[in-house]
């Protein structure tokens, strides 16, 4: 039984939204996807998935998207992205599919590992953070300290985190992102949100304060699920 990870699927079987506009790389990702993930995944692995599932605005616009993954080998877990509009209450989803496990201040299991996480955001000093950012900065920094206090409490100390934003800012400074991860002694982090190759060099990764980070976008992977354990 095998982890992998693969962010970013920005899947839009119900409405119009062509991913190849952003790179020929794009053009019907989601078939190098499902043939990738058919040949590596199996149906006892777990594969983790940080946000950007879908483009849909509503749970019923994303019933397409989100079957086309239940269908998928394995059991998926996921954390919110930016462009997850159709995301409701925990409840709601984490009701829809025995193979699928969604995180909001909680966690999930792999293993003797709990999965932690939550979508993050943009960190001061990046080019994009205004003051207005700084309210949605800190409720992230709190709901990810909540998800993995959870785990804590449960009696895990293996811990991987998942977040959809890096962690950091394009000079790599330190955040309550990764103070936060610290400080619960995280083994590793995996996030997306980066695409192209001038954006995949300001994601921060490899080792930092002794924990391992890695970007896993789609294109990033090549559309491959990367294995993690």
């Amino acid at each position: 039984m095998s982890l992998y990870a693969i962010g970013d699927l920005h899947l839009s079987f119900s409405s119009e939204k062509p991913m190849d506009i952003f790179g020929e790389q794009w053009e019907r990702h989601y078939e190098k996807i499902e043939q990738s993930w058919k040949l590596t995944v199996s149906e006892d692995d777990t594969i983790l998935i940080p946000g950007d599932i879908s483009w849909a605005i509503s749970l019923q616009e994303a019933s397409k998207d989100l079957e086309w993954i239940h269908k998928l080998p394995g059991k998926k877990i996921f954390i919110k992205g930016n462009h997850d509009y159709w995301w409701t209450s925990l409840t709601k989803i984490n009701g829809l599919y025995d193979n699928m496990m969604f995180i909001q201040n909680t966690f999930e299991t792999y293993e003797d590992y709990a999965i932690c996480g939550t979508r993050g955001w943009n960190c001061p000093g990046s080019y994009h953070f205004t003051q207005k950012d700084n309210k949605i900065y800190n409720r992230e920094a709190n709901r990810l300290k909540l998800s993995l206090e959870a785990a804590k409490k449960a009696g895990y100390d293996k811990i991987i985190c998942m977040l959809h934003y890096p962690p950091t800012n394009e000079k790599f400074e330190p955040s309550l992102f990764t103070e936060v991860i610290k400080e619960h002694e995280v083994e590793q982090v995996i996030y997306g949100h980066l695409h192209g190759k001038d954006a995949y060099n300001i994601g921060l990764q490899g080792e930092f304060e002794g924990i391992h980070y890695k970007l896993t976008s789609c294109d990033y992977l090549d559309f491959k699920p990367l294995k993690i354990l």
